[in-house]
Order: structure tokens, then sequence, then C-alpha cells
């Protein structure tokens, strides 16, 4: 199921790779519920947080983007076209469930937003952000366990 057949040989899905991903985002959902348990008013006072939590969704987001693209590269999946194609394909691929899908194409719009400063995120949803939606981020590591035991 995780091998594809390419010319002479045979090449499997980097289960070390995707591994190492999955810490990273374990990792910073460690950094990013600590932040949140001090609460959104020392989080609005504290700009070495915001920065942290900044970069912890962003870096979070971008190991999703990594395991999904290995996975869609490996398998021969139709080219994505841009990072929230990504988890489309994902979904077309039942890979992801729909839901799940849906949620990582807004974490990729996200990703879009920080990377290339298309506007200023404001604390308020940042702190939502970090409060409610990092349970995606379960949920996708969940799923691409799931996957690969397949």
């Amino acid at each position: 199921m995780n091998t594809i057949r390419k010319g002479w040989k045979d090449i499997e899905l980097d289960k070390e790779l995707i591994n190492l991903r999955i810490d990273v985002i374990e990792r910073n959902l460690a950094e990013i519920q600590e932040i949140t348990a001090e609460g959104y008013s020392h989080f609005k006072s504290n700009y070495r947080d915001e920065l942290a939590a900044k970069q912890a969704l962003l870096e979070s987001i971008e190991a999703c983007i990594d395991i999904s693209n290995h996975i869609i590269s490996i398998q021969g999946f139709r080219r994505p076209m841009d990072y929230k194609d990504i988890f489309l394909i994902m979904g077309e691929q039942d890979i992801l469930d729909r839901t799940l899908s849906r949620k990582m194409q807004e974490m990729a719009k996200f990703r879009n937003v920080r990377v290339h400063h298309y506007i200023n995120i404001e604390n308020e949803r940042l702190f939502q952000l970090m409060e409610k939606e990092t349970d995606d981020f379960k949920e996708f590591i969940r799923q691409i366990l799931d996957y690969l035991n397949r």
C-alpha cells in the first residue's frame, strides 16, 4: 500500500522523515499549550510569546505540508497547485477525512498570510487559533499514523 513502483526500483514512504516532522508538530504543540496556559492577558503583553506562538504555528503547518507532500509524491498522486491543494489531495485520496482536509486547507492559508505578511494577525485571533484549532494538528497526526498502518 505504501510503496509505489517507479522504473526499476520501489520507492517507499520514508517513515523516519514523517516521524521527525510529527516530532516537530508535537514539540510545537507543547510550547503552544504552555503559552495558552498563562492566559490571554499575559500573552498580549509578552512579545516573545507572540513570536514563539507564530513560529510554532508556522513550523507545525509546514511540517504537515512536508508530510503530505512526501506522501503525495511517493504515491504518485496528482501534483498540487499550491499549499492549499496539498490538503485537498490528501482528502481526495482518503488519507485525511474531508473535514480535516478543509481545516488544513485553512491552515495553509494562514501559513501564506504569515509567511508573506499579507496582513498583520491580531493577537486575539492568534490566541484563539492556539486555544481552539491546535487540536487539528493532533487529528492530522492521528490520521497520518492510521494511514501508515493500513
